[in-house]
């Protein structure tokens, strides 16, 4: 999927792919015109809050590096029949952003289009999973103190200014669940600065940082998303042969306490478990075994079919062979006739597709090809919202 974001991430951190991610601190700026506030603006996201029901922790708010407690901000809208549903009460929201406040939401790509297909680009780029959390702070409010995430992240500034503090790791490829709470943070300081509007920023996993609005003037504001990147580890993989090992008898026998018990057999299945399912495997399984994402169905009371875009996590495979096309994705496996390919290749290019403009370029079939994709979970009806996501980011199909 061509998009402007990855471009810009490509271009602003002078990549050429994603192989750097979570290898080096990287710094630079994209001049895109308009992608910032294509992405996400302060009144989108204030829109976004007062429209939906959100709670902690996806929906938080700090002042003075601590977090307010949600009964402050968070009222139960009650219907008359006595229904109650948690909503952010927009008043004690305001009041809180005119003192000085951090508001952050978590995965706002479940709850914004456009986030969405951002963070579907970036997955088809980078085969790893991404989600997308936005942080607003107003006046001087400070964010959270020195810390370490588990993940690496490119962070897009995308109005107002912030300073940063970067600093090195202090344990090499630290996780989640780790050996070590390495909680020392490193001296190393790699850099230290500002970050305003269009500004891009690559922090390694394990990399210590801070940012902070203090010094930077009580009327201004910063608004940046954090694109939090998963990549797959040997852990992940010894973790996946633990599933496999359970298809052999010999790993599903008990192990026995006597001392002096004879276990070369068992060793002996596990080096050869470890050879017959290599890293290269698991990376290429994951990506086949990711299940469809969250999307609209088409339902026969709408009517035929018009419009369609792919939506699996990463990018699915096609395969031509003499009679047939094999697509992989979504955790399906699909089997075509041959003359279903130049649709096939059209719908699941991942950028959007109106069916009767393509009928000129890959035939009449592409309306049963897509009614199919779409039932299977491998594409979705492009809805006016979900087409909203593409808008001026991604160039239809055949553009």
């Amino acid at each position: 999927m061509e998009h402007k974001l990855v471009d810009a991430v490509e271009t602003a951190l002078g990549w050429t792919g994603p192989e750097p991610i979570g290898h080096r601190f990287a710094r630079g700026r994209t001049d895109e015109e308009g992608l910032v506030e294509r992405l996400l603006t302060p009144q989108r996201l204030l829109n976004l809050v007062m429209r939906r029901s959100l709670y902690r922790p996806q929906f938080r708010v700090f002042q003075k590096q601590v977090e307010v407690h949600p009964a402050v901000y968070f009222t139960d809208n009650v219907s008359p029949r006595g229904q109650s549903i948690p909503m952010v009460n927009m008043n004690a929201l305001a009041r809180l952003l005119r003192e000085g406040a951090t508001v952050i939401l978590d995965q706002a790509n479940v709850a914004d289009p456009t986030l969405e297909v951002a963070c579907r680009a970036l997955q088809w780029w980078s085969g790893e999973r991404v989600q997308v959390n936005v942080y607003w702070t107003t006046g001087e409010a400070e964010g959270f103190p020195l810390h370490w995430d588990d993940h690496d992240v490119v962070v897009v500034q995308l109005a107002g200014e912030k300073g940063w503090e970067v600093r090195g790791p202090s344990r090499a490829a630290p996780m989640y669940r780790d050996a070590d709470p390495n909680s020392t943070p490193s001296e190393e300081v790699l850099w230290s600065g500002v970050m305003r509007a269009g500004d891009v920023m690559h922090i390694p996993r394990g990399h210590w940082h801070r940012a902070s609005r203090a010094g930077h003037g009580s009327a201004g504001h910063s608004l940046h998303v954090t694109f939090g990147i998963t990549k797959r580890t040997g852990a992940s993989w010894m973790a996946w042969l633990a599933d496999w090992c359970r298809e052999q008898e010999v790993f599903r026998h008990d192990l026995v306490r006597t001392p002096g018990t004879d276990d070369t057999g068992l060793r002996s299945a596990a080096r050869e478990l470890v050879a017959l399912r290599t890293p290269a495997e698991f990376l290429t399984a994951y990506e086949r075994a990711a299940g469809p994402a969250r999307q609209v169905p088409h339902l026969d009371v709408f009517g035929p079919l018009s419009s369609a875009v792919c939506t699996t996590n990463f990018r699915p495979e096609i395969h031509s062979a003499d009679s047939t096309v094999e697509v992989l994705g979504a955790g399906q496996r699909l089997v075509f006739a041959a003359k279903a390919e130049p649709a096939l290749r059209l719908l699941l290019s991942g950028r959007p597709v109106v069916l009767t403009e393509a009928e000129a370029a890959v035939g009449t079939e592409v309306h049963a090809v897509a009614a199919l994709l779409v039932k299977e979970g491998l594409c979705a009806p492009l809805t006016d919202e979900l087409s909203s996501g593409y808008t001026g980011l991604v160039t239809s199909a055949g553009s």
